[in-house]
């Protein structure tokens, strides 16, 4: 029988409250309160740096990115650093991995895939590079090519959180604050960018939804901020 994935976009959201959302769901999923989740939200100016990060990547000062209205935040997520902002969907799958798929590599992969294929939906054509996390695009010069999404995951008992930026309407200037996942001769870009019109996040989500509950096997059943806590309660009285 197909198992749910339920999806919320949950808005306009701080990196803080997102997190402390995702800790929230990671809880409740291994305490099998609650079916699989994907959040979506996009996050005001943040700058975030992985476990494997480099702080020379970040090229702003302190003082800049007080100037500029961006945050700095360590996580536990896997990766180097990277910039999210208005324009972007983040993604935050929470998955139990133990019944869909033990493996890394292939989550990751998935992910991928899903944007890939949501990509496909407005002609562009993207794809992945041997060793690199995320999904390309050929710049118009040909090579380097451009990034046009992110990926970093945590894994805690199969369990998943953190996931995926995918740049729909992006201010691309504020990447110039980072050497972006650690990459010296690669750019970010943005699907507005590419397609040369406007392009509202509303378009992708469903797609993106679409795409990674496929490939999940999973059925995708939209749900409100205001469903998604409320079940999440019940999970968290039997816990305390």
């Amino acid at each position: 029988m197909t198992q749910t994935l339920l999806i919320c976009d949950i808005g306009i959201y701080s990196w803080d409250a997102a997190f402390a959302l995702q800790e929230r769901l990671v809880a409740a999923r291994k305490a099998g309160g609650i079916d699989d989740v994907l959040l979506f939200c996009e996050h005001p100016h943040v700058i975030t740096l992985g476990r494997s990060a480099n702080r020379k990547n970040l090229l702003a000062s302190e003082h800049v990115l007080r100037q500029k209205g961006v945050e700095l935040r360590e996580t536990n997520r896997g990766g180097d650093i990277t910039y999210h902002g208005p324009g972007q969907i983040v993604g935050y799958p929470i998955l139990n991995l133990d019944r869909i798929r033990r493996d890394v590599h292939w989550y990751v992969r998935t992910l991928e895939e899903a944007m890939m294929r949501a990509s496909a939906e407005f002609g562009v054509t993207a794809y992945r590079i041997p060793g690199k996390t995320g999904i390309w695009i050929e710049s118009p010069g040909g090579v380097p090519e451009e990034k046009l999404a992110a990926i970093g995951v945590h894994i805690s008992r199969w369990i998943s959180s953190h996931g995926f930026a995918y740049n729909v309407s992006t201010d691309l200037r504020y990447f110039d604050l980072i050497i972006p996942c650690g990459i010296t001769d690669r750019k970010a870009t943005s699907l507005e960018k590419l397609l040369n019109r406007g392009v509202s996040l509303s378009e992708i989500r469903p797609r993106l939804a679409h795409h990674l509950s496929e490939l999940l096997s999973r059925a995708p059943q939209w749900i409100s901020k205001e469903a998604l806590f409320a079940h999440l309660e019940p999970s968290e009285s039997k816990v305390k």
